[in-house]
């Protein structure tokens, strides 16, 4: 018995012995575990903390520098990812996007470019409506990092209610494993794209993958098409990995197929819109148009007589038939519309001007109708490179740059013409003025058959103010001079020369009291009224190439009406403006641009962008007033989205 007590005590001293290792393993590998637990709050706090995407403030967490944007730069993320229901990639893009844009002192929600940062920071404002669920930074490039070891994102969707607090998404995930060998994707709808010469293979959930090309079967000429999508200068596709081979064979569309899908029907629509009879009636109806582009054609014989002319967007081919009346040798009508082309077709077979060989008939004509988009022909060869005497277009649209064809046209310029060859018209010239009241509706409700109804007019021109409208101002209602907004030559110009930021000054027309001219006294200077803005252009066909009647197509508000009317940019409220100071000169401190305080001049900076619709556009609209006193008085910044 002694024996086995001996043991059992021994047995129990190891075990005390063996307890107390193990305490003292614990306790170190606690204390381990706090030096790890320091160290890496030490390596936290050395991190760099998320960047403001405004302004050079920076936060120690995502959630604060969100609020700080909500309530200092009118950016509400969680508010647009829930309107917008943007997911992690379109959010990850978003922020990309906008610091990009910040970057070139460009405003992210309507594509103003402003002077500095400064006045970026007083322009921000809250986010436009974008057409169709169509995002300016929906383009892969947005998924590589603008800002190298950017921390907002890798944070910012640390407090999404949806997210566990331990995991990441999938896409999370996926995204952060493939940001380090990204390649950098751009999209160029207009410029030449060297070809990319490595090939990008990124796993997508299921098994299958993205495969970017290199870009060696493509036929890239010195043109790429405008509304062709080209990422890193290759086709996307997608196709399944042998892991995981299915019976499966539809195409998944890629981003990249999905834009130019809807450029696709974008032009589709646009196009088969101008086979209705009725739009080419209007517009061979509009004798301003019509004449002036038969008199740059026919008046010109020493321009056009012997020459090979290129019409392009041809319609029913009027312009053609002018240029084979004038005497051209060659005349290639090009037309986009199946429908038009083959109208265009007809009229010239039926005028004995259509030159195709196939009858007796036809061996004298000269006009070849040419079916298929500017940018689709580039390649063909079906018109050959410079050999083009004069282009001919009308391509103008709403506001000048409205679902014109400007684009096509600098495209078959340079693709087809000569060097040294003519452009009819060949400058553009955009005008802004000062419109009153009577350009509104106001007038014509404030006297219905003897009954007020001001209360619509008002309510007519409040609406006015969200949207441009095509109308027709007549002169009488200027209340400003008239100023030169933007100029383009259009033998000269670049594609992306059509977004521009122009700054103007308007100083108000003398008014009259009309009680004065029955009472014989010398007229009194009067207040006038500024409503808004309101747009328009002339083209010219001047005397560089058009030497023996130099022409002008002008749609002003002085001059007879055309198809095209005028382009009216309505304020949120009137400005009151006077001339001189005699009357005005104490306004007793008064609000500048008001009954009591007239202004003496208006400045007004104006932007036209293409909108992320295709063949839309946005303008932006900022306007200041200056007082007879000199103190300044600002508008706030208006958004009109033509399309």
């Amino acid at each position: 018995m002694d024996n086995s007590l001996t043991m059992r005590n021994n047995k129990e001293e190891g075990e005390e012995e063996e307890l107390d290792d193990i305490e003292e393993e614990d306790e170190e590998e606690q204390n381990n575990w706090e030096d790890w637990k320091a160290d890496d709050d030490e390596e936290l706090d050395s991190c760099e903390m998320p960047l403001c995407l405004f302004c050079d403030l920076k936060y120690s967490s995502s959630d604060e520098l969100f609020k700080h944007c909500c309530s200092s730069h009118h950016f509400d993320f969680a508010k647009i990812r829930t309107t917008l229901a943007l997911d992690f990639y379109s959010s990850f893009k978003l922020i990309n996007y906008i610091r990009s844009q910040v970057a070139q002192n460009r405003c992210w929600s309507c594509g103003l470019s402003c002077q500095s940062k400064q006045d970026l920071q007083s322009h921000l404002h809250e986010i436009i409506s974008f057409h169709e669920n169509s995002f300016p930074w929906e383009d892969d490039k947005y998924l590589n990092p603008f800002l190298e070891d950017d921390s907002l994102l890798y944070s910012f969707s640390e407090d999404d209610e949806c997210q566990d607090e331990f995991t990441r998404s999938a896409d999370e995930e996926e995204l952060m494993r493939n940001l380090g060998s990204f390649e950098k994707i751009h999209i160029d709808y207009e410029n030449n794209i060297e070809p990319h010469t490595s090939d990008f293979v990124k796993p997508l959930e299921n098994g299958i993958k993205e495969v970017v090309d290199d870009g060696n079967n493509n036929n890239l000429g010195t043109e790429i098409p405008l509304e062709k999508v080209i990422v890193n200068g290759a086709e996307r596709k997608y196709v399944v990995s042998s892991e995981r081979k299915t019976n499966d064979t539809h195409m998944i569309i890629s981003p990249a197929k999905a834009v130019e899908n809807k450029i696709m029907n974008t032009n589709k629509n646009y196009f088969g819109s101008y086979s209705s009879f009725g739009i080419h009636r209007e517009m061979i109806s509009d004798k301003v148009r019509t004449d002036a582009y038969r008199r740059s054609i026919i008046d010109n014989p020493s321009l056009i007589n012997g020459a090979v002319v290129l019409d392009v967007g041809c319609g029913t081919g009027i312009l053609s038939l002018f240029a084979a009346q004038a005497g051209a040798s060659r005349v290639i009508a090009v037309e986009a519309s199946d429908k038009m082309a083959a109208v265009a077709t007809q009229i010239a077979k039926d005028n004995g001007l259509l030159c195709n060989g196939s009858s007796k008939e036809d061996k004298n004509g000269v006009v070849e109708v040419v079916h298929g988009m500017v940018e689709e022909l580039v390649d063909s060869r079906r018109i050959q490179p410079h050999s083009v005497d004069v282009l001919v277009s009308e391509w103008m649209g709403y506001c000048l740059l409205y679902e014109s064809m400007l684009s096509s046209v600098l495209i078959a310029r340079d693709q087809w013409l000569k060097p040294g060859g003519a452009i009819l018209p060949d400058t553009a010239t955009m005008f802004v003025a000062g419109f009153g009241r009577g350009a509104t509706s106001i007038p014509f409700w404030e006297d219905v058959y003897g009954f007020s109804m001001s209360c619509v007019g008002k309510e007519l021109v409040e609406d006015a103010a969200q949207g441009p409208i095509v109308d027709v101002v007549d002169g009488n209602d200027i209340v400003t001079n008239t100023a030169i907004l933007q100029t383009f030559d259009l033998v000269t110009m670049k594609p992306e020369e059509v977004e521009f930021t122009a700054t103007i000054e308007l100083e108000p027309k003398l008014g009259y009291d009309p009680a004065d001219s029955t009472t014989g006294s010398e007229p009194k200077k009067k207040k006038n009224w500024c409503y808004g803005l309101v747009l328009w252009f002339d083209t010219c066909f001047t005397y560089r190439f058009c030497k023996d009647a130099p022409t002008v197509l002008s749609t002003s508000p002085y001059t007879p009406k055309t198809h095209w009317s005028q382009t009216i940019l309505t304020l949120k409220e009137p400005i009151a403006l006077a001339v001189g100071k005699a009357d005005f000169e104490k306004c007793g401190g008064g609000v500048v641009g008001t009954d009591e305080c007239p202004a003496s001049r208006l400045e007004s900076r104006i932007s036209i962008v293409r909108a992320p619709q295709h063949r839309s556009i946005d303008i932006s609209m900022e306007v200041a007033v200056v007082g007879m006193d000199g103190r300044r008085r600002k508008w706030p910044a208006q958004i009109f989205n033509l399309y």
